[in-house]
């Protein structure tokens, strides 16, 4: 048992082929299947079903991966660590995508301030998707508008942002001083897609107040949802960061409503990571950087 081994094993569970993961590590196809074979003899258990050319992990595969992923990005922690000391090297940053939109680039552009040498990967995604990221070590630091639902993962809360209603300015409730659900339900909602934070908290609400809405549009483009309301379409309850500068603008109105909806966007690592000295300098700088945005 060797860390080559949990490397190969690692890079065929994420690409689900033998072949690929071969030509991923610069190896031959016999000696990557001859190393899975030997994890399988080592520990007595299957980690792929073999099903025509397709393999697929198996319930015990799936809980491998999570100790071998771990494994190999510790071990890559700790080459960073001593061979560039932290002053050099690459720290990889996952937002959703109200985060990566509105508040990362000022964050990064601050962090390299910092540690101008220091490389920085992101990626912009729902928050689902980082949470997934970072839990099969593919990226170190995680900015997500949810409370991550993987007890193995850390949350500290760094913003808080809310979401408001928009109407068109000539919509029937524009001169409203708040509005309520129930009011805005009235009308044609403009929703974003299933999945995303501002829908599950919009989802949930609706279900609590036993609302049966049905969206008239759905789209993954704020700005579309925007366009929409602008021109009169219907209303939408979206975070107040992405809509902050439409509304400065009078591209639309923003409602307050009467019950407000509130969230912490938080920051998220694995529990397990060995966080260096220049990740724990970015949690900082989102910490302190609330009231700046």
């Amino acid at each position: 048992m060797t860390l080559r081994h949990m490397k190969i094993y690692t890079a065929v569970f994420r690409s689900s082929s033998v072949t690929r993961a071969a030509a991923e590590l610069h190896l031959a196809q016999p000696s990557v299947s001859f190393a899975i074979k030997e994890l399988e003899n080592y520990y007595g258990i299957r980690l792929f079903d073999r099903i025509g050319r397709r393999i697929c992990p198996t319930e015990a595969g799936r809980e491998f991966y999570g100790y071998a992923s771990h494994i190999v990005s510790l071990f890559e922690d700790m080459e960073k660590r001593f061979k560039n000391w932290d002053a050099i090297g690459t720290i990889r940053i996952g937002t959703s995508i109200t985060i990566g939109t509105h508040i990362l680039p000022v964050l990064i552009r601050r962090y390299q301030q910092i540690f101008p040498d220091l490389k920085i990967e992101a990626v912009i995604s729902r928050s689902r998707e980082i949470e997934q990221d970072l839990l099969e070590g593919r990226i170190d630091i995680g900015l997500i508008e949810t409370q991550p639902e993987a007890p193995s993962l850390c949350a500290i809360p760094f913003m808080k942002d809310s979401l408001c209603a928009i109407v068109s300015p000539d919509h029937p409730l524009a001169q409203a001083k708040t509005v309520s659900l129930t009011q805005l339900a009235q009308y044609p909602f403009l929703m974003r897609e299933k999945g995303s934070a501002g829908r599950e908290i919009l989802d949930a609400c609706f279900s609590m107040l036993q609302l049966p809405v049905h969206p008239a549009w759905e789209s993954s483009s704020t700005q579309a949802i925007v366009k929409g309301v602008a021109e009169g379409l219907g209303v939408a309850v979206l975070p107040f960061l992405l809509v902050e500068r439409d509304i400065r603008e009078q591209t639309v109105r923003m409602l307050p409503l009467a019950q407000p909806l509130g969230r912490n966007l938080n920051i998220i690592y694995h529990k397990n990571k060995f966080l260096t000295p220049n990740m724990k300098a970015f949690i900082e700088l989102c910490k302190s950087d609330k009231n700046e945005m």
